[in-house]
């Protein structure tokens, strides 16, 4: 229950903002949205001593916040406020490090400044945004110049020798690094630096040496790392969160059950939460890699004085070989893998994730061969940290074998993930795991093969490794309800499990009636004939756009070749108003766009998927938002296609379930670009006829804001 001295301090605290503000107004939907916060935050359940407390979701909110209701405002408040009180952490999550950064520099910055919120917070990267001072020093030591060009196991993630720019390049990060000008994130060197370059500098957990690292007192990862235990607030992105749950919580962020969450742009976490449990390798990659261990594991056994475990680990590692080998033999016949003209890198779906019969042995044999090199190498790994203790005389030569170990600990733990995936068998009633098989053509033109799993849904995952796990959440957006249900959302993150999860949809602070327009026109082609369709969209969009109105028009298209095909198509007039998605850096195009409008002269952005959700063009910057048909986005991948079979031999329709209910999403975040503000206007044109002659678009309609139907 939510405290009296709970809700004085949220109250006193957003009147504190109100009061430093002059022009502020309290939004009904955004008090609505603190108080849900902390209402759910205050059914968390305690610790009953070592137990972890049975959660059913009484301490999760849904929250569905349009445009205009304040959400971060809220959602800072109400976390900071009651995870203060209740003696938590506050994670907040964001979907990209972008967001982050925006998080971190201007709205927390904000509400506590003025609030009167006492409260400290760091941004939490992964280790791969951090320099490696061993590895970088190692580089650019006059003694070891020579080891960057020579053999090493991870010159296979190079493709040529490094260059003189690229070791001057080095030279310059560890001397900003030596004398302080620099913390070691990559993201805050004042230079680009390559991936390829990168990964020489950076670490993973397996090559990091740790506790034993001569530099660990200067490592920024640790550094930072050190750092979220001493603060407040960490804030993180998705794919930390979820690769911090997968590991069992509390690895690199807090742990869950002393952590309120705030998941902003919770729209994209369960697919984002599915890349993050799926698992692939390359099959002669792999055999290259293993024939390569040998030499390695057998230094590490003259400084570990522990052959049993070299001798299990190459063991094996020739099991992997074999079963790899047989693997390619029963590969390279396959008609399904055969490359043509028409499609160099095919790919071979396993119908409902199911091993064909004749690889179903080889499978077994791969998935245990797999998990023991794996659990083998990590022992040798143990064994040269205890070693290192021991041999002072020989911690150089230790280190450099804990660095290469590292490498292969890491493919290692790749391999046993994806045939682990490969073996395993859902619950019944679940649905399966996506499996495929796809030919890769590199450069030198030796064939290899990609072998990949992944869960079509990350719902169970979810569930147990963070719902039942975390003290309390509240995962929001704009953008959560589909159809106007949440149901959607609810069975992709697993929270229909968890029966006492609470949902709220805000009101928005917009007058739809007022400030919009719905426009769709009786279109004669159907999208599905799509010369005809491009045509139409040719013919009209000069009677929709007026090119000398000083006015802005974002045009979506869900397909690169019709929106060339249409700007190909226009009148000059208009055409030389037009700035296509690609053409120029997307800040550049947005800055022109700008000129456009402050010269006085009409502007149209052509745009794909990526500029229907999180671009914003307030006032006379998008007046006319115009899609072109509607963002239908049918299972051409493995994963939705499995996911597709799996519901068609149930006797479900996948169009109906997934594809329908997912374009309802879509199309609300499209239209969503056009009223941003309470004094935004314009109209929505929508030039696809599906929407007035099929059952599904009324639904679909149903779902938009109530603007004026014209």
């Amino acid at each position: 229950m939510l405290t009296d001295a709970e809700k004085d301090a949220i109250r006193h605290h957003y009147q504190a903002i109100g009061k430093s503000l002059p022009g502020f107004r309290p939004r009904a939907a955004q008090r609505q949205m603190l108080a849900s916060i902390a209402q759910a935050f205050a059914r968390s359940k305690p610790r009953e001593g070592d137990a972890l407390p049975e959660r059913n979701g009484e301490s999760i909110v849904v929250v569905e916040g349009p445009t205009g209701v304040g959400k971060s405002l809220a959602y800072l408040l109400a976390g900071c406020v009651m995870a203060k009180s209740r003696g938590k952490k506050l994670v907040i999550s964001s979907a990209t490090i972008a967001l982050q950064e925006q998080l971190v520099n201007r709205d927390l910055p904000f509400v506590l400044s003025h609030s009167g919120l006492e409260a400290s917070f760091a941004l939490a990267k992964g280790r791969g945004r951090y320099l490696c001072p061993y590895r970088l020093y190692q580089h650019t030591a006059d003694a070891s110049q020579g080891e960057l060009l020579a053999p090493d196991p991870n010159m296979l993630l190079w493709n040529h020798k490094p260059e003189k720019r690229e070791l001057e390049q080095l030279k310059r990060m560890a001397d900003a690094f030596y004398y302080r000008r620099w913390d070691g994130d990559r993201d805050a060197f004042d230079e680009t630096v390559e991936d390829r370059l990168w990964s020489r500098v950076t670490n993973d957990r397996h090559g990091c040496l740790k506790a034993a690292c001569p530099n660990r007192s200067e490592c920024p990862f640790y550094v930072a790392r050190d750092q979220l235990d001493q603060v407040d607030i960490v804030v993180s992105n998705h794919d930390l969160l979820l690769a911090d749950a997968s590991m069992g919580g509390g690895v690199i962020l807090p742990p869950p059950i002393d952590t309120f969450y705030c998941i902003d742009e919770a729209h994209q976490l369960a697919k984002k939460a599915i890349n993050q449990f799926a698992a692939d390798h390359q099959v002669q990659q792999a055999l290259w890699w293993l024939d390569k261990l040998d030499a390695t594991v057998g230094r590490a056994e003259a400084l570990i004085s522990r052959k049993e475990l070299a001798t299990q680990a190459l063991d094996a590692a020739t099991g992997c070989a074999q079963g790899l080998g047989e693997l390619a033999q029963l590969l390279t016949p396959l008609a399904q893998l055969e490359p043509s003209a028409d499609e160099p890198e095919p790919t071979w779906l396993l119908e409902n994730g199911e091993l064909p019969e004749n690889m179903a042995l080889t499978a077994a044999n791969l998935n245990v061969s797999a998990a023991t090199l794996l659990k083998q190498l990590t022992a040798v790994q143990d064994a040269l940290v205890e070693a290192r203790r021991d041999k002072n005389e020989d911690s150089g030569q230790i280190d450099q074998l804990g660095s290469e170990l590292g490498f292969f600990i890491a493919r290692a733990e790749a391999l046993a993930a994806v045939w682990a995936l490969m073996c395993a068998t859902p619950p019944e009633g679940a649905p399966p795991i996506a499996k495929w098989i796809t030919t890769r053509q590199p450069g030198s033109g030796r064939r290899d093969w990609q072998v990949c799993a992944s869960p079509v849904s990350a719902a169970a995952d979810l569930a147990n490794n963070l719902w039942r796990l975390a003290a309390g959440a509240v995962l929001t957006s704009a953008t959560l309800r589909s159809l106007g249900s949440f149901d959607l959302l609810l069975a992709q993150t697993g929270l229909k499990w968890l029966g006492d999860t609470e949902c709220v949809a805000l009101e928005s602070p917009f007058d739809f009636q007022r400030q919009g327009e719905l426009y769709v026109p009786a279109m004669r082609a159907s999208p599905k004939d799509a010369p005809a369709h491009t045509a139409e969209i040719i013919q009209l969009l000069p009677k929709l756009i007026d090119a000398a109105a000083p006015l802005g028009t974002l045009v979506l298209f869900t397909s690169r070749r019709q929106m060339q095909e249409v700007h190909d198509g226009l009148p000059a007039e208009l055409a030389a108003c037009v700035l296509v998605q690609g053409s120029l850096p997307k800040a550049v195009l947005l800055a022109r766009h700008h000129e456009r409008l402050a010269a006085q002269q009409a502007s149209v952005i052509f745009g794909l998927d990526s500029f229907a959700e999180g671009l914003d063009l307030p006032g006379e910057a998008c007046v006319q938002v115009i899609l072109a048909k509607l963002p239908f986005a049918m299972p051409d991948d493995p994963v939705g296609q499995t996911l597709s079979q799996w519901i068609e031999s149930r006797g479900g329709n996948p169009f109906i379930e997934i594809t329908v209910p997912e374009a309802s999403i879509k199309l609300i975040q499209a239209v969503g670009r056009l009223i941003r503000t309470e004094t935004d206007y314009g109209r929505v044109t929508i030039l696809d006829n599906r929407l007035l002659r099929q059952a599904y678009g009324k639904k679909l309609l149903a779902a938009l804001p109530p603007f004026r139907r014209l």
